[in-house]
């Protein structure tokens, strides 16, 4: 069966393309979110959306690193899968992708602006779907999530933290100098991603910021979060997790996904997260 693939980036078609991604990503309540999310990228970066009857898909690459693409979400109505939607979207995100002169395509998060480390596995039909196509995967993402009903108090720690001369605030309104800080410490794609989060707070001594935690900037999930090593063993970093996980809680979330994890340990015990959603990344070659 042939389809239409036609291109879905004005505001109606990406209004279609949100309520498609609502109905089809049933593992993410905020699906819909994901497409607006994806259409106001960073700058340097070229996206586009294509769209078929009950079917999405969104590509994009970075101007810095244009040899890779990638393809950001894919989305199927229910009542339009198992006919050949998703493959034809994927043909043509990877002919739009190879105009844009990508030699390779990515099943994968292109930070900082993502839906997904990768294809969660719960989207079985997904991964199949690569896989067929001569996608080959080459790494492995996790989440961990976090009961937004367990106890995230943090008073106690607060005031051992001030007894140090160590402050936590609340980034309301300028974000530029944590950003500094994090463009400085790791890289401008978690500055990008501080800047533009729902919730951000920081730690500071004698001035001098000494950790961060965002969350929102995916929307729905926490992170990025760190700490200047000179600040690490203070417990700064469970100081920011909480609160942060405590804006998410008083946003009307039950539990958070902590995204794209490293240090299983700190959040295991900092608020009892458990490892839960997996990711595969999967690439192949543009011929």
């Amino acid at each position: 069966m042939s389809h239409v693939v036609r291109a879905a980036t004005s505001a109606t078609a990406l209004a279609e393309a949100a309520e498609v991604a609502a109905a089809a990503l049933t593992r993410d309540a905020e699906a819909a979110a994901l497409v607006t999310s994806l259409s106001r990228p960073p700058a340097g970066r070229r996206w586009t959306a294509l769209a078929t009857d009950g079917g999405v898909v969104m590509a994009s690459l970075s101007e810095s690193h244009p040899v890779n693409g990638y393809i950001d979400l894919l989305a199927v109505h229910p009542s339009a899968q198992g006919q050949g939607r998703g493959r034809a979207l994927v043909l043509a995100a990877e002919e739009w992708l190879r105009g844009q002169g990508a030699r390779q395509s990515h099943f994968a998060g292109n930070p900082p602006c993502y839906a997904w480390p990768g294809i969660d596995v719960g989207y079985t039909a997904a991964a199949c779907l690569a896989e067929s196509l001569g996608y080959e995967r080459f790494h492995v993402a996790w989440n961990m999530t976090a009961d937004l009903g367990a106890d995230l108090s943090v008073e106690d720690d607060v005031r051992r933290l001030e007894d140090s001369g160590v402050r936590v605030f609340e980034a309301d309104g300028d974000r530029g100098r944590v950003a500094a800080f994090i463009e400085e410490h790791w890289n401008d794609r978690w500055a990008w991603e501080a800047t533009h989060a729902s919730g951000l707070h920081y730690a500071e001594r004698d001035g001098k910021v000494l950790g961060f935690a965002a969350w929102g900037a995916r929307p729905g999930w926490f992170g990025p979060m760190g700490t200047s090593p000179d600040a690490r063993g203070l417990g700064v970093g469970r100081v920011l997790l909480r609160r942060c996980l405590a804006d998410q809680r008083a946003a009307g979330q039950a539990s958070a996904q902590i995204g794209w994890v490293g240090p299983l340990r700190f959040y295991s015990h900092a608020v009892g997260a458990r490892a839960e959603r997996v990711f595969w990344l999967y690439r192949r070659d543009l011929a």
